[in-house]
Formats: structure tokens, C-alpha cells, sequence
């Protein structure tokens, strides 16, 4: 029988070094382990990128009896390179996904196991440009498999061995159990099982053949999370009466399709997908989850009330796979083809996409292949790129008939770009209201594609604004404030959520996530569009819009909690409910009840001393605290972290523009234009490529990028910029800003 041991504990680590010795300061670690998990989100883009190696000393005495030793690596990014004894095993690209590598051959009585560890920058592996960190390390489980000379496979881009698809007939379902064996003889047969969620036997026979179909009468539907039902399938290799090797997998019995006016339909009925997207790393830890964060992630995405997650940007580990089958949540796969098209990086997203599917073709949570996300920022009408996509698409529908494939676009891809039409059902990121025109701009946009392409789903796969621990009652596009991602979301949620043909929204991001790269926001080295904080502690008050349309399980929270001291007399105070009515008292007095069909209650609070506030929704009660200042509170206010200038640093006569404008302010009147047509004309020319066009971070910057940049001051662009590798100093600005102060703003500006 299949002995399969963890092999975490009594690693050694050298950082910087392939070694395949241990050295006298080599550092003691458990796996999983991460070398990234404290500079990764530090800020700076200064994180380590290079070699780092885990070893590992064992003697072959201590192995269980078999005939085979396979070690199992479930992550390791992104690059890697197995050695045992000082002799190369094997090399692997690709940091998201397990492979095996066969020990035995070069077993002695004392061994040492080295794992070689890249993240560095190459041109051949993704991800290699996106926002995010890419942490590196061996930082999922090891696991040593020992098995007979005749064994399922342990080979083929680590499958599991055993493939199970479901086909729904009426009441009834016809079950395909595939295994893929190693050695097999003719003495030799396969015992197939399947059992039902309670662990009795549904099916069962034995068989020579390695593809065997079984009929389910009265089938338990997998119903999303409403009945998240799961069969087992279990295979046993057998000779003479004994059992060599067994594999099994989960798998759910369902049926489903996208459809590009109802939307997304389970079993047969409308089940419209809102959700979020989620990245694998946190605080402390960077991508070395641990089980009970896996846990956590999902506990908290379930109390929001999605139904689905878009994996992003990669393979994610099989035990979140696991959660979201067992709960019932429905999931977009993907591999990192992102950002930036390689050329020499064609191979890697042809072997990534067959560890993915290989690895989880039996999830039944998965319903959509990834083939991008957001890849065509370097330009959408490159030959090889849309070659790229095609080859993938054909792959996926090659490798796996029951499901679709689905791809996420960024804004400035055309609606008629070729690449819209390639996968089978299609997404856009989009930042309306962040990093770009207005919240009302989403819908209106949706409703334009939908028009263009009555028979192509289409979906919102990325939308969302960052928000910190800053606060105003007057929030504006592009100010951090924890008042505007609320505001932003409760603006979003309506006009997604009442167009069905929408067929999946993902929020991004559910948590807070580290990219090195950024410096905005005043806490530099993440993403803070999280709907919780990276630690996990704090869900901010957009968490509670989306728990208020797609909870079951009644609550009542008041917004602004870390938003204290208050100035104005009279201030708004915001209430989420998902019941009919709510009550809010000030000191006991009530304001009044107020009824929302769209879940969020709006109140106007006398501000006066000290108040104690508290929100009634049937059973339901919330609290908070208010407390009236004279001055405000500059704690609430965004402070760049390092920042070469400060918005309080500049001078911003009332009348007249300042770096604190934003820019399609400043572009609205004539003289502005002149003015930012010239810094565009030097920021354009100093981040010319070779090729005599505009790069930024290694993509083309276009008219249409440039048009979306209007949501940001002109301040905020000098810091974001930064990223792309160009600096201002504090006189640059300051001189810029003089010139500013000379423009007046239009009349309607100044009323502002």
C-alpha cells in the first residue's frame, strides 16, 4: 500500500547559495517556509530575488519498505532544481504547483536532499511582472510517497492518478473513473469504489481496464453552497489477493453553464456568482500558509455571503481547493500568464496549464480555466501572443470537456480586440472610480459590451479601491479613506448586482496583499483593496456592504467605527443591515427608522460632545462612538510613507491648481492642458523604450492608460510612477506646483 509521509520538519536553509551540502551556518527550518515573509511587503521592491537552498539529511534505513521513493514538492517558486547526493535529479519552472521527483535510483545508506530555490527575474517563467509579490521558497508541504514498482502515476505534471468525471442524465448520473498506472501487469487489476458523503458504497467492481463507467441512480447534486455534496471515488491496483497501491478523490455531480443574458445557471437555475478574488499570502507568513489560515480565509469569504473566488493569479494549494469544494463555493482557476507577453515564455504557460488542470480537473467547486489576466498591456494585436492564447484555449478544451475556459481583460483592451472572442466566456478588470473616470462609468460600460456581443458572457473580474485607516466625512476619489472604499463598493453593488447577464463579479481583493513594488497609501509594500486587512484583524466597512446583499444570517453594523473625533455639527453616519428596517439612537434618543431595498441606511447624527451610538435591526444591535473636535484630526489624514512631498507641503491657493488637483481637473481647463501636456511629454519621454515607445514598468503607455491615470492627482501619479522607475525630486514638484498656482481653475472647479 501507498505510504505517503509529511517531510517538513528538519530542513536547513542557505540563503543566496545552490548548495547540495549542508554548511556549519546553515539555519534549521520547518517547511513551509518563505525567505520573503518580511521584506516581500516592506515596501521598496527591494526583496530578495535569487537562489536559496533547503536540505535535508536522512538515512535510508529510516524509510518504510517499498520499491519506490518519490518526494513530493507542492511549492516552490519559482524555479527549482532537485538534487540527492550531490546528483541533479530534476529541474522544474513554475512556483504554484506540486511535482515529484523519483529518489530511488540514487539512494545510499546516508543521504542529503537539496532543493535549489529561484525566484529571480528571467524571461522564460511567469509570473514575471504584476502586482504582487513573488515570494520565494519552499513554502508548502514536502512529502516522501513510497509506493510498489506498479503504482498510479506519479509522474505526468503531478496528477493524482485517478480522474473522475460526472456526467448528469436526468435523476441519474453516468460516473467515468480514468487511472493512469505505472508498470502495470497483465496479473494485475483495479478494484474501483465510489462512496456517498456518508462513506457507504454507492458503487463498486473490479476490472482489468483502466477506464471504467458506473451509473448513479437518484444522484445528490453538488448545489453550490446551498448543498455542497461530494462522492468519493476510490481506486485499489491489486495482485494476487493484495493491495499494491490506492488513490482517491472527491468529486461533485453537477451540471452547469454561462449564459450571456441569465448569467450563471447551477443545476438548472439562475445562481448568480458575486464574489471575491484572493491572494495566498498574509502578515508574518508571506506565501507559507499554514492549514488554519486556509481555513480562516474561508471562514471569513463565507461570513461575507460570496459564492465564489477567483484564485488569482495562480495554482493555489489543494487544500483550499478542498475548502471550497466542501463549502460549496464556485471557482475560476488560473495560471500567472500575466501583464507582460514573452515570447520565450510560451512553454511555461503550456506546462502550467497542465499542472493545473491535471492536478485539479476532479474539484467540482472549479467551473472556468483562466488562460490571462490582464495581458495585454504591452499591446493586444501581437501575433505571437494571440498564437499564445489559442494554442491554451485548444489545450484546455484538449485536455478537459466539461468546463470552459475564460480569460480577464484589462480596461484598455478593445470591446472588439480579437483576443475578446478567443476564450469561451470572457471578464474585465475594471477601476471606474479609482484609478479612473467615475463610479457610474461601471454599469453604463457593461451594458455597451453586452450590446456589442449579445452571445459572449461577460463578467467583472476585477473591480475595488484601497482604503487604509484614514477617514473624512467628505470622501473623494484617489483619498485612502476607509468613507470612500465604502462609498465606491455601495456604488458598484448596485449596479452589478441587478444585471443578471453579469455572470460573475470578484471583488479585489478580499485581503490586503503584499507588492514590494508600491509606495502609496502611507504604508508601503502592499495592496490595500482588501476587504480586510493583510493580518486578517479588521474587516472594513465594505466588508459589511457586500454581507448586507449576500448574507443569509441577519446583523446590523454601523461604518466609522476608527472614524472618532468629527468636526462638522451635523455628521452622516452609515448603517449595513440585510434586514428591512433599522433604528439608530444617539444617547438613547432614537433618530428615526429608516427602510432600504438596497441594504445601506443613511442617518444624519447631532454631533455634540460625546455620543454613543447604537444600530436596532430587529434583534440585532450595533455600537459605536462619536466625539466632537473643533480642529480635525490629522491622524485621519493621508501621510505618504517617504514620500518626497506631502499633500500638506503644498501650496494650494483657493482659485488656482496645485499637485493636490487632480488631473482631469487640471486638463479641464485650456492652460492646464498646456501644462500637463508638457510633464506628459517629459514623463512619456523618459520612459521611452528601445523600440521608441512609452514604457512604464515594462508596459506601452497609451493615450487611452493616460486617460484612465485622470482619477489621480497629479502628486499621487509622481508617487505611483515611481514604480516604473521614475523619480521627481522635491524641487521638481515644487516647481511644478508653482506653475500651478499660477493657473486658475474654471468656475465650476472653483465651486467645487
Amino acid at each position: 500500500m501507498r505510504n505517503v509521509l509529511k517531510y517538513n520538519s528538519d530542513w536547513y536553509f542557505v540563503k543566496g547559495a545552490a548548495a547540495v551540502e549542508i554548511p556549519a551556518d546553515a539555519l534549521a527550518v520547518t517547511v513551509p517556509h518563505c525567505w520573503n515573509a518580511e521584506d516581500g511587503m516592506d515596501g521598496g521592491n527591494d526583496y530578495f530575488r535569487g537562489t536559496c537552498t533547503y536540505l535535508k539529511k536522512f538515512t535510508k534505513a529510516e524509510l518504510p519498505e517499498a520499491d519506490r521513493y518519490y518526494i513530493e514538492i507542492k511549492g516552490a517558486n519559482s524555479s527549482s532544481d532537485v538534487y540527492l547526493n550531490g546528483e541533479k535529479l530534476k529541474h522544474h519552472d513554475g512556483g504554484y504547483s506540486t511535482y515529484r521527483v523519483d529518489l530511488t535510483d540514487g539512494l545510499k545508506d546516508e543521504n542529503v536532499l537539496a532543493v535549489a530555490v529561484d525566484n529571480s527575474p528571467n524571461e522564460i517563467v511567469y509570473p514575471q511582472m504584476a502586482d504582487f509579490t513573488f515570494y520565494g521558497g519552499l513554502y508548502r508541504d514536502v512529502n516522501l510517497i513510497c509506493v510498489a514498482d506498479s503504482h498510479f502515476d506519479l509522474d505526468y505534471y503531478g496528477t493524482p492518478g485517478i480522474k473522475v468525471t460526472p456526467e448528469i442524465k436526468g435523476a441519474n448520473a453516468k460516473i467515468e473513473i480514468e487511472v493512469f498506472v505505472t508498470n502495470k501487469k497483465d496479473t494485475q487489476k483495479i478494484k474501483y469504489t465510489i462512496l456517498d458523503k456518508e462513506g457507504n458504497i454507492a458503487a463498486e467492481g473490479t476490472s482489468a481496464d483502466n477506464k471504467v463507467e458506473f451509473e448513479l441512480k437518484n444522484v445528490h447534486l453538488w448545489n453550490g453552497k446551498f448543498d455542497p455534496y461530494l462522492y468519493t471515488a476510490k481506486a485499489e491496483l491489486i495482485e494476487e489477493g493484495n493491495v499494491l497501491d490506492n488513490v482517491s478523490a472527491r468529486f461533485g455531480c453537477r451540471t452547469y453553464k454561462i449564459d450571456p443574458d441569465n448569467g450563471f445557471i447551477l443545476n438548472g437555475k439562475e445562481y448568480p456568482l458575486r464574489g471575491v478574488s484572493r491572494h495566498q499570502d498574509r502578515w508574518g507568513f508571506g506565501n507559507a500558509l499554514l492549514p488554519e489560515h486556509h481555513e480562516e480565509d474561508i471562514k471569513y469569504i463565507l461570513e461575507m455571503g460570496a459564492n465564489t473566488i477567483r484564485l488569482a493569479h495562480y495554482q493555489h494549494d489543494q487544500y483550499f481547493y478542498d475548502l471550497c469544494d466542501e463549502k460549496g463555493l464556485v471557482i475560476w482557476a488560473e495560471i500567472p500568464y500575466i501583464s507582460k507577453h514573452m515570447p520565450t515564455g510560451r512553454e511555461n504557460t503550456i506546462s502550467q496549464m497542465k499542472e493545473l488542470i491535471t492536478q485539479n480537473y476532479n474539484h467540482a467547486s472549479i467551473v472556468v480555466w483562466g488562460l490571462s489576466n490582464e495581458i495585454t498591456m504591452g499591446g493586444e494585436d501581437n501575433p505571437d501572443l494571440l498564437e499564445n492564447h489559442h494554442i491554451l484555449n485548444d489545450l484546455v478544451h484538449e485536455m478537459d470537456k466539461t468546463r470552459l475556459t475564460t480569460m480577464a481583460c484589462l480596461t484598455m483592451c478593445k470591446i472588439d480586440s480579437e483576443i475578446v472572442k478567443i476564450p469561451d466566456v470572457v471578464s474585465y478588470n475594471h477601476y471606474f472610480g479609482w484609478y479612473g473616470g467615475d463610479t457610474t462609468m461601471n454599469g453604463p460600460w457593461f451594458d455597451k459590451f453586452h450590446k456589442m456581443h449579445p452571445t459572449i458572457p461577460i463578467g467583472c473580474s476585477e473591480y475595488g479601491c484601497e482604503a487604509l485607516n484614514w477617514h473624512t466625512s467628505n470622501p473623494v476619489q484617489g483619498d485612502y479613506t476607509e468613507e470612500y472604499q465604502a462609498y465606491y463598493h455601495e456604488e458598484l453593488i448596485k449596479q452589478f448586482f441587478t444585471r443578471k447577464y453579469i455572470w460573475a463579479t470578484h471583488v479585489w481583493n478580499m485581503y490586503d496583499f503584499g507588492a514590494d513594488a508600491r509606495a502609496e497609501g502611507g504604508e508601503n509594500g502592499q495592496n490595500h483593496k482588501g476587504l480586510m486587512t493583510i493580518d486578517r484583524k479588521y474587516k472594513k466597512d465594505a466588508f459589511y456592504a457586500y454581507k448586507a446583499w449576500l448574507s443569509d444570517d441577519p446583523f446590523v453594523h454601523i461604518c466609522g467605527k476608527r472614524y472618532v473625533d468629527r468636526v462638522e455639527d451635523v455628521t452622516k453616519v452609515t448603517v449595513y443591515s440585510n434586514l428591512p428596517e433599522v433604528e439608530l439612537f444617539a444617547d438613547g434618543v432614537s433618530l428615526g427608522k429608516k427602510a432600504s431595498p438596497e441594504h445601506f441606511f443613511y442617518f444624519d447624527v447631532p454631533n455634540k460632545g460625546e455620543t454613543k451610538l447604537v444600530a436596532k435591526a430587529g434583534d440585532f444591535t450595533d455600537e459605536s462612538l462619536i466625539k466632537k473636535v473643533e480642529v480635525f484630526n490629522e491622524e485621519y489624514r493621508l501621510k505618504e510613507k517617504g514620500a518626497v512631498l506631502n499633500w500638506f507641503d503644498i501650496d494650494a491657493p483657493e482659485g488656482r491648481y496645485s499637485l493636490n488637483d487632480k488631473i482631469s481637473d487640471v486638463m479641464a481647463s485650456f492652460r492646464g492642458k498646456l501644462f500637463f501636456a508638457g510633464i506628459a511629454k517629459k514623463l512619456m519621454s523618459s520612459l521611452k523604450g528601445k523600440d521608441g515607445k512609452s514604457k512604464a514598468a515594462g508596459f506601452e503607455v497609451t493615450p487611452d492608460m493616460m486617460q484612465m491615470m485622470g482619477g489621480f492627482t497629479i502628486l499621487r501619479l509622481s508617487s505611483l510612477i515611481g514604480m516604473a522607475g521614475v523619480t521627481f525630486t522635491k524641487e521638481d514638484l515644487l516647481e511644478m506646483n508653482r506653475k500651478l498656482n499660477k493657473i486658475r481653475k474654471p468656475k465650476k472647479l472653483r465651486n467645487k
